[in-house]
């Protein structure tokens, strides 16, 4: 009888107007704090799991269980209104349906954090979904958006059923509108179902730039190259591209590195000691393939050396420059203590051949 009294006494001090959206307004702020309380106790016991599911859905839980309560307090504020004025305004008349759209509204953002925080968690995971992450969250978003506008324009009293025949028509001028955007698209759902590039592979296409794969959206491929910059390249250029991805099938790969000696060298003895450097390279670097079964090919006979070619091989292809500097070093060295000559570009003229000496002779005399 005191509270009621208390309540009666302040309802008496407010203007009549104003005591509905005050009284809907205190109620609806408690039930928020409520809701904070709640939700922080429960978050608190699931942060001692090992699962992320629970801590995904309270997260996406939290905004739209705001929006909720201001439906119902839509539904709170026609209960007072016709308690207290004995009387329904525009917004009591049509609390129902503006409650309906708050509820709906909350249902869609849900849906909509709680499977893009899935797939985000999943994308850990998986390198499926880590490469089209961008494209299917914006998939998923619009379909979730799309229907939960049309439940809305249901709600609200609207037929959907003209506006869905004639999505045809529209969607017919909208291809031909965004013709190079829709290209894009599917383009990048076309680099996604064929995996011919991944997330963080090195690549190099047609055109000459090369680097590493950061993202792959619904529009563009985001390329990070060696000088730090970035290559936004469009997926349907992007899809028409001759592509070297050096990451598949996997990252390691061979180093030829070309080389040329003195024509009086020992082959045999060239061949034993750059095996040796080669093997002992590879074996120490950090970059190296210890195992892997280098070898020699001499490959012709050049102007002023015997040309040959050593095959090494580096963990991945940004990592091949180290190995091949510190194997030319170790090698330089080698020879020099081996007595191999590395030659310097020659021209000899053969002044016998041909009788060249007589002729020259002559024309002097």
């Amino acid at each position: 009888m005191q509270v009621q009294a208390f309540i009666q006494s302040v309802t008496d001090l407010l203007p009549v107007w104003s005591v509905t959206p005050l009284a809907t307004l205190l109620i609806v702020l408690v039930l928020i704090v409520i809701k904070r309380i709640i939700l922080a106790q429960i978050r608190h016991l699931i942060n001692k799991t090992p699962y992320k599911a629970d801590s995904l859905l309270i997260c996406s839980i939290e905004t739209p269980a705001s929006i909720a309560i201001i439906g119902l307090g839509v539904l709170l504020y026609s209960v007072i209104e016709q308690e207290y004025t004995h009387s329904q305004g525009w917004i009591s008349l049509h609390a129902t349906q503006i409650s309906q759209l708050f509820l709906i509204i909350s249902l869609v953002i849900f849906a909509n954090q709680f499977i893009t925080g899935l797939l985000c968690n999943y994308a850990e995971r998986s390198n499926t979904l880590r490469n089209s992450r961008s494209i299917i969250q914006g998939i998923s978003s619009g379909v979730i958006f799309g229907v939960g506008a049309l439940v809305l324009l249901g709600t609200v009293g609207i037929s959907i059923t003209p506006l869905i025949a004639s999505l045809g028509i529209t969607s017919l001028a909208v291809a031909l509108a965004l013709r190079p955007t829709l290209e894009n698209f599917f383009s990048g759902v076309q680099l996604v179902a064929d995996k011919p590039i991944r997330v963080g592979d090195y690549i190099e296409i047609d055109s000459g730039e090369q680097g590493f794969v950061e993202k792959i959206g619904w529009r563009s491929t985001w390329i990070k190259m060696l000088p730090n910059n970035t290559v936004i390249m469009p997926n349907s250029v992007l899809a028409q591209s001759k592509i070297i991805n050096y990451y598949y099938p996997e990252k390691e790969l061979s180093v030829p590195v070309e080389l040329g000696v003195h024509y009086s060298s020992d082959l045999d003895q060239v061949e034993k000691v750059t095996l040796e450097v080669a093997r002992k390279v590879l074996k120490e670097h950090e970059w190296g393939v210890s195992n892997y079964d280098t070898f020699v090919v001499f490959t012709g006979f050049g102007d002023s050396s015997i040309n040959f070619t050593v095959m090494l091989r580096a963990k991945e292809y940004f990592n091949r420059f180290w190995v091949k500097s510190a194997f030319i070093k170790a090698l330089h060295k080698r020879f020099a203590e081996e007595g191999i000559n590395i030659p310097f570009p020659i021209r000899a003229i053969n002044l016998d051949q041909e009788n060249a000496a007589q002729h020259l002779k002559a024309k002097l005399d």
